[in-house]
């Protein structure tokens, strides 16, 4: 390791974050990335990685587009006022107006903030002060984000448990369950449905087809506001500029749409959450009410020019096209590649947002294992060792947060055909080596026994 890579490790883990990064030394997984360039990243010892996490989908455009880093630096050139409070913004106004345009319909107020989490937050207090109602239904194995509201509205109990009680009212359905969000929704006591199109952290499981469709007109029914959670399939993820605008039974009418992550192309934090302006003019409306919802950075004129030059870049380079047609080419190689592997279940996924399942077709072989260490291997093991073994072979991907036995991949909108090929073939080498539960078993119980002589040090 460098010098300088050896002063990042250090100061991070006095500094940022110790247990992350003993972490990364349970299994040797550490490395210090230094350079990132279109589809690719490197590190500080010169190796480089083909990207199929992108940040969660918050690089779409790749790492440093050249027109987004020309936009930025335009934007410094205008010497422009970054933060402003006593007057209408230019660039919030710009930014605005290219999202309600895409969005179309009746989405047509743009509330700012800082990300994910604030842009859900905004929906959430939005729908209670629109709706007077005090409830949030949500779905099992939802992610929203990390916030004490957000938290409020999904049901891992591990990212739950040290922060509550949370905010009281809130429910959760089956994804997918027409039936569940019926009987739910007719008590009349929700704000809003809070949904994903695709559950992303949740292992990119898609929905029967028609359910946002059913969704929204049972919100409609029962005065609940629908409240898409966009903050991952929003801005060309799944081959639509919006997953609510999909074709035919997947498209729906929702109230409000969060945004984030790919909207500042991976340079700056953005996040956006469109409104349509009934529901704005009952929450915020009114002279006193105006200033009740708001942040000091969001819709600062820097992260806006990222905004506006990223939806310039995905409409000039036909992303959404691009992202339809390079994902549905990934996932079916994929599936072909992967077709029969004792170890995965399912590939699927829409547009690049593509979830390889996991988990032992091989009964014989889990049969010679504990109960509880079958348990362990198939839901928390696999999806780690085969992100690693990627790492090792050249490819950055990550399992979902709430599905670790799903290994998640979007890449950037900017995945090329070549990158499509690279990908199918290192995912199906490295399955090639891991084709049995007991031996992936032997294989990190090594690594990690030789990494826990060293203290877990990050390597």
């Amino acid at each position: 390791m460098t010098p300088d890579a050896r002063e990042t490790v250090d100061a991070y883990a006095r500094h940022v974050n110790p247990a992350f990064m003993r972490l990364l030394g349970v299994l040797g997984y550490g490395r210090v990335f230094t350079r990132a360039e279109g589809n690719h990243v490197f590190d500080a010892e010169g190796r480089r990685y083909l990207d199929l996490l992108a940040a969660f989908g918050a690089c779409p455009l790749g790492h440093n587009h050249p027109a987004l880093r020309a936009a930025l630096l335009a934007c410094f050139d205008a010497s422009p006022l970054f933060f402003s409070h006593v007057g209408p913004s230019p660039s919030a106004a710009r930014c605005a107006q290219m999202l309600v345009e895409r969005a179309g319909g009746d989405l047509s107020i743009c509330l700012f903030s800082n990300g994910g989490a604030e842009a859900v937050e905004a929906g959430l207090k939005l729908a209670r002060a629109a709706t007077g109602r005090p409830g949030f239904l949500s779905c099992h194995g939802a992610y929203h984000g990390l916030g004490l509201g957000t938290l409020s509205v999904m049901d891992d109990t591990r990212l739950r448990g040290p922060f509550e009680p949370l905010l009281p009212g809130c429910e959760t359905v089956r994804f997918g369950d027409v039936a569940a969000l019926d009987a739910a929704l007719r008590t009349k006591r929700h704000a809003a449905f809070v949904v994903e199109p695709i559950l992303g952290e949740g292992g990119a499981v898609l929905p029967p087809p028609g359910y946002l469709a059913e969704a929204g007109a049972l919100c409609r029914k029962y005065g609940t506001l629908l409240v898409l959670d966009e903050v991952q399939t929003g801005l060309g993820r799944t081959g639509a500029m919006f997953a609510f605008q999909g074709a035919g039974d997947e498209r729906c009418t929702p109230d409000v749409v969060c945004l984030a992550k790919a909207l500042g192309g991976g340079a700056l934090p953005i996040g956006a959450t469109l409104v349509r302006p009934e529901w704005h003019r009952k929450a915020y409306g009114t002279m006193d009410r105006f200033d009740l919802h708001g942040a000091t950075f969001a819709g600062n004129a820097l992260s806006c020019a990222a905004a506006c030059a990223t939806l310039s870049v995905i409409d000039a380079e036909g992303l959404v096209a691009a992202a339809a047609r390079r994902g549905e080419a990934l996932r079916d190689g994929l599936a072909q590649r992967l077709a029969g592997h004792p170890l995965v279940r399912e590939v699927r996924g829409r547009g690049l947002m593509i979830g390889v399942e996991l988990g032992p077709v091989d009964a014989a072989g889990l049969a010679r294992l504990a109960a509880p260490l079958r348990a362990v291997v198939s839901e928390k093991l696999l999806g780690q060792w085969i992100a690693l073994r990627l790492l090792e072979s050249g490819v950055i991907a990550q399992p979902a947060s709430q599905a670790w036995d799903v290994l998640k991949l979007t890449p950037p909108l900017t995945l090329t055909d070549t990158d499509v090929v690279t990908a199918i073939d290192t995912l199906g080498q490295v399955f090639d080596a891991c084709r049995d539960v007991s031996s992936v078993l032997a294989a990190a119980a090594a690594r990690i026994g030789r990494n826990a002589l060293r203290g877990f040090a990050f390597p």
